[in-house]
């Protein structure tokens, strides 16, 4: 009996020892939360869709204060969000200019084939994963909506053709749906920049040609016609480099293909 008695006296001893020694480790270890914090919180939108890489608005606003990283970082609060942060911050910051996601692909139902009839699950990644998509064109958008799925802004449209649209007054440029393509077809870009290639295949002229109507030849006359070098063909596809584009419009001019577009001489939301 003395025996047991002993015992429970040691282990409830060593669960006090313990027990104070936890409490007096949290208690110096214990770290005083930036008010900080919570004011840039409250700067930034609370969407917590991750475009700055942190975990949601809070983590981004910790990661401010306690690693000073860039208060512009905000896709969806922009400039507004980055400008209360510096104020709050005492910082200067720059102006930036706004970011939109813009889709690589003209394609749809009316201008591109199909290799087979596709009826499994509405989700790009498994219609891809299935002997490659149904499409012909192995590069090509399938348009079965995982980037709408995955907008939290409402800002992507798909119609009964199969053309996705960004309607630019509700892209935020979060960059969710860039990484939701499985086919990589979404770019952002800066909205001052209105010419886009409405293709991705860089398959030859002469094979593309089979399958879609509107597909980049690599005709390479967008590059000659371009005076700014902004414009350049390259695995069989023209690609723009927005650095130097100044969206003058010589090579939607000269476009065979129609596949290069200026949003400018367009009705809004294509």
């Amino acid at each position: 009996m003395e025996t047991i008695i002993a015992a429970v006296l040691v282990i409830s001893g060593l669960g006090f020892l313990l027990g104070y020694g936890l409490a007096f480790a949290a208690k110096k270890l214990e770290t005083t939360r930036d008010e900080r914090v919570a004011e840039i919180e409250q700067c930034l939108p609370g969407v917590n869709c991750g475009a700055c890489g942190y975990a949601g608005c809070a983590g981004y606003a910790q990661a401010i204060v306690a690693q000073g990283v860039p208060v512009y970082l905000c896709a969806p609060g922009g400039a507004a969000a980055a400008t209360a942060i510096g104020r709050l911050l005492g910082i200067a910051v720059a102006e930036s200019v706004p970011m939109k996601a813009r889709v690589h692909c003209g394609g749809g139902d009316d201008v591109t084939s199909q290799k087979y009839r596709y009826n499994g699950v509405a989700d790009c990644r498994s219609a891809a994963a299935l002997f490659d998509g149904f499409l012909a064109c192995s590069e090509g958008c399938l348009g079965l909506g995982s980037c709408v799925n995955a907008c939290r802004f409402d800002a992507i449209d798909i119609d009964a053709r199969g053309h996705v649209s960004i309607r630019e007054d509700a892209c935020t440029g979060c960059a969710a749906c860039v990484k939701a393509c499985p086919r990589h077809l979404i770019e952002l870009v800066p909205v001052d920049r209105r010419v886009h290639v409405l293709c991705s295949s860089t398959e030859k002229g002469a094979v593309c040609n089979k399958f879609c109507s509107v597909s980049c030849i690599g005709c390479m006359k967008c590059e000659k016609a371009c005076p700014h070098d902004a414009i350049h063909v390259s695995g069989n596809l023209a690609r723009i480099d927005y650095t130097k584009c100044t969206s003058c419009s010589a090579c939607v001019a000269v476009c065979p293909k129609k596949c290069i577009i200026d949003l400018g001489k367009m009705p809004a939301g294509v």
